[in-house]
Order: structure tokens, then C-alpha cells, then sequence
């Protein structure tokens, strides 16, 4: 292949972020003829896919330097460096820094460049990189926190990830009234512990300081969205701007990951059962159109069928709709791999009854919709989604990127659809 690198990326939101912004580095560097491979380490399923992807890439591409970067990258630089399909395997540090890619583009990748991984946790700052978004014209994502200072027993994202660091709040104001400017109708805050911002600036601000200014600085932004929280860590600002700002969306993603008080104990998660649904039931009553998605792990080592139903109905009790259930998988590195292990046709199972109830909620709420009138972002001519962030569907063109009124008329089962 020849001219700009093909990227590839696995994993989460701020992965794709994160790709985006390697693009605008990459391209100004002048790299050419490259594959680059931006991996997950959330799981060791995660990791597997990545191996699998560059073999195939490598198939598809033999021709390209192969650049392997990501948390897993991160995590076992050896290992992947040792395949022989790579050339080159770069940090999550060293992948934002442009002097990395001008080095790659200068195709100088000598036995001593070829990894290079430095210490993630002695990294102190996350820059704000500036990007015009990605996925659609409709929706922008802002990086305004990179790491994690929590240790969960099945997470190695920290290893991955390092400390967290915040963006300063100026820099993440200046850089939402830039992509208003340029026409986006929502930007969606991203990090990989949010509600952790703030907690390394002066004066310790909290996320719900960030999102008041942002909403006060920025009043032509029509819609700002946030993604993954943690529920036990949601301060009184945020609970105000849930109350009082129509302009931030009704639709928060809790990382919840279990039902049970001793499985959350053992998952050193810093909630108990009963905080998710006092914080659901006071997001609710604030704001009663709020829908709640959330992570939810099936088979947690120890976790027994009782623990298991503990989980099972969070669903109800928290009024969940949106759910990402995760079969767990051991993960070398992690407290968790080392504790006694669930069957695993239990896990396939426990899964299945997860996604089941999840699958019926969202039954609920699409026919809760039904004849109601929501103001939809277009995400394509003919899908856009909700300020619930449901999918909507419609039977003639809109304007991509625009927010239109429309009327509920029924749904598909998994989309509303609207005139």
C-alpha cells in the first residue's frame, strides 16, 4: 500500500478518540505506507483479537510497516514486539507525541527504536488534543481525562492507562466552542474515570464544575453528553446540572460491573449495591426522563448463582436499559485471575440471562415511547438518536448533523421510528 496509513482501531470510545487524533500526528509527520494497530487490553479476549487483527492486516498489507500501539501495546510490548509480523510497537504516552511520528516517518526503526514503551504511571499530564471529532457530523467526543488511580481486582487498564490526569478545564472549554463553530450539535466528554476530574488541578475541581462552565461558556453548544461515571463519585454540581440543565442529555452509563455487596467487596469496587440505587432513584426523581446504561460483569470469580441473581435484578432496581454485560475472563496480571474461578459454561450462561433482561428493558422503554414527540440528532439521512440516546429511524431524509422534532410512530425492537 502507499500513501496515508490505514488505522485500526479496537476497544473503547477514547481508543477511537485517541485514533483520530495519531491521524492529524501521523499525517503531519508525513508517514506513509504504514498499518497502525491501536489494541485493548480490557480483557485477555481483547487481547487475542489484537494478535488476530495483525496477523490479518499483515496478510492484507504485506507490503506496510505494521506499528502496533494501545493498552496492550502498553501492557506487553515484548510480547507483541516479538511477533513477526510488527516493526514497530509504540506506548499510549509515546502514540500522542508528535516527535514519535516524525521518528516513524524518517523510516528510521533501528533495534533501539523499535519499542517504544516508557513508564505510563510517571506520565503527569494528558493534553487536550485538538481534533474535529470522528464518527459523525453530528457528534464530537472531548478527551478530558486520561488513567485511573483505582485498582479493581480484574482491571489492568491502569497498567495500560497510567494515573489519571485531567485537561484543563480552559482548554476543554476552548476546544468544545471550536467544534461548535465548525458545526457540531453535541460533544460527548470522554475519559477513562471521569468522574476522577479534576482531582490533580489547583483547587480539586469536581465533573460537575466542568460541566457547568462548559454549559455557561458554550451556550450555542445545544447538547453535551457524558459518558462512562462512576455513580459513587457523581458530586453536587453534576446532580444540579441533572436537575436544572436541559442542555445536558438524560442518558448516563454507570460502571456498575456487579449486584452483589460481596462480589463488589472482592471486586474492591467502591459502591455497594444499595448507592447504585439510591443514585439511580436521585437521578430519576431529578430528572425522570433519565436512562441509565451500564457495565455488568457475569461470572465474577466466587460468584455464586445467588450473588448472580443479586445482579440480575440490579436491572430492574437500578431502571436499567442500556447494558454492556461482559462474560468475565481472567486477566493475567490481575488480583481477580488468582481467586477460584466460575465454570464457564456458568459464565456463557449468567451472560445470556443478563442480556435477556436487558434486551427486555429496552423493549419497555421503546414502547414507552410510543406517540411521544423527542427531539432527534441526525446521525445519518435516515437514523438519529434521542437526548436518551435511543436510535430513531425514519422513512425519508433529514439533514445529517441537524436536530429535528419528531413523532414516535412504533419501533423495530431495537429502533424507534418516527415521522
Amino acid at each position: 500500500m502507499t500513501g496515508a496509513p490505514r488505522f485500526t482501531t479496537l476497544g473503547c470510545r477514547l481508543n477511537a478518540y485517541e485514533t483520530e487524533a495519531m491521524k492529524d500526528l501521523a499525517g503531519q509527520a508525513g508517514l506513509e505506507n504504514a498499518v497502525v494497530v491501536n489494541t485493548c487490553a480490557v480483557t485477555s479476549e481483547a487481547v487475542r483479537k489484537a494478535r488476530q487483527e495483525i496477523r490479518r492486516l499483515r496478510r492484507a498489507h504485506p507490503g506496510a510497516r505494521l506499528i502496533v500501539t494501545g493498552c496492550a501495546a502498553q501492557t506487553e510490548p515484548e510480547s507483541f514486539a516479538a511477533m513477526e509480523e510488527v516493526d514497530a510497537v509504540i506506548g499510549n504516552t509515546e502514540k500522542m507525541q508528535g516527535e514519535t511520528w516524525g521518528r516513524l516517518a524518517a523510516d528510521f526503526i533501528g533495534d533501539a527504536e523499535r519499542v517504544q514503551v516508557n513508564d505510563i504511571m510517571s506520565v503527569t499530564e494528558t493534553a487536550g488534543h485538538l481534533i474535529d471529532g470522528f464518527g459523525t457530523r453530528s457528534r464530537a467526543y472531548v478527551q478530558v481525562q486520561n488513567g485511573c488511580d483505582h485498582r479493581c481486582t480484574f482491571c489492568i487498564i491502569p497498567y495500560g492507562r497510567g494515573n489519571s490526569r485531567s485537561v484543563p478545564a480552559g482548554v476543554v472549554v476552548d476546544q468544545i466552542k471550536r467544534l461548535v463553530g465548525t458545526g457540531y450539535n453535541e460533544v460527548v466528554l470522554t475519559g477513562v474515570d471521569l468522574t476522577s476530574w479534576g482531582a490533580d488541578l489547583p483547587s480539586q475541581p469536581k465533573l460537575g464544575d466542568l460541566v457547568m462552565r462548559i454549559l455557561k461558556l458554550v451556550p450555542d453548544l445545544p447538547r453535551l453528553r457524558i459518558s462512562s461515571i462512576d455513580s459513587i463519585e457523581v458530586d453536587d454540581n453534576l446532580m444540579q446540572a441533572i436537575a436544572t440543565e436541559p442542555r445536558l442529555m438524560p442518558h448516563l452509563h454507570l460502571s456498575l460491573q456487579h449486584g452483589d455487596d460481596l462480589i463488589l467487596k472482592r471486586m474492591k469496587r467502591r459502591h455497594l449495591r444499595d448507592d447504585a440505587i439510591r443514585f439511580a432513584e436521585e437521578a430519576r426523581h431529578l430528572r425522570p426522563e433519565m436512562t441509565f446504561g451500564a457495565d455488568i460483569i457475569a461470572g465474577f470469580p466466587t460468584e455464586s448463582e445467588a450473588a448472580f441473581g443479586n445482579s440480575l435484578r440490579l436491572v430492574e432496581d437500578c431502571h436499567l436499559t442500556w447494558l454492556h454485560v461482559f462474560p468475565y475472563s481472567p486477566r493475567p496480571g490481575t488480583p481477580a485471575a488468582r481467586m477460584p474461578q466460575v465454570d464457564g459454561r456458568a459464565i456463557k450462561d449468567r451472560a445470556a440471562r443478563l442480556r435477556a433482561a436487558g434486551e427486555a428493558r429496552v423493549a419497555a422503554h421503546l414502547v414507552a415511547q410510543q406517540g411521544r414527540r423527542h427531539a432527534v440528532l441526525m446521525e445519518n439521512p435516515r437514523m438519529g438518536r434521542t437526548e436518551q440516546f435511543t436510535e430513531v429511524a425514519f422513512d425519508s431524509d433529514r439533514p445529517e448533523g441537524a436536530i429535528v422534532s419528531a413523532t414516535v410512530t412504533g419501533h423495530t425492537g431495537t429502533q424507534l421510528t418516527a415521522v
